[in-house]
């Protein structure tokens, strides 16, 4: 599966305009709560938990047009807890994104 990541890159742009400084510490703050909202998935062992952790990176990924993180995250929601395809799926579209930074 491909994943354009452009989207995060043009919401941030859209957001702050030029500031490579500002743009780099949003990227920074996604990133570490996207991860840490996975892993709350990974350690969810109830549905209950599961679907917020879900929804939570859910919408994340929306206030910061992460697009694929959104559509990913969606399908974790309709998931059953602990399932380890979405979450190989999660860790590979967050490594995606880290390997972006210029």
């Amino acid at each position: 599966m491909s994943f354009d990541y452009g989207a995060l890159d043009a919401a941030l742009a859209a957001a702050v305009g030029d500031d490579q400084s500002l743009i780099s510490e949003l990227r920074t703050a996604f990133l570490e709560s996207a991860k840490r909202q996975i892993d709350l998935l990974g350690r969810a062992r109830c549905d209950a938990n599961w679907e917020y952790a879900a929804w939570r990176l859910k919408g994340l990924a929306a206030s910061f047009g992460a697009i694929n993180v959104l559509q990913l995250a969606d399908e974790a929601a309709h998931s059953a807890p602990g399932d380890p395809v979405i979450l190989r799926k999660l860790e590979r579209a967050i490594t995606a994104i880290e390997s972006r930074r210029d």
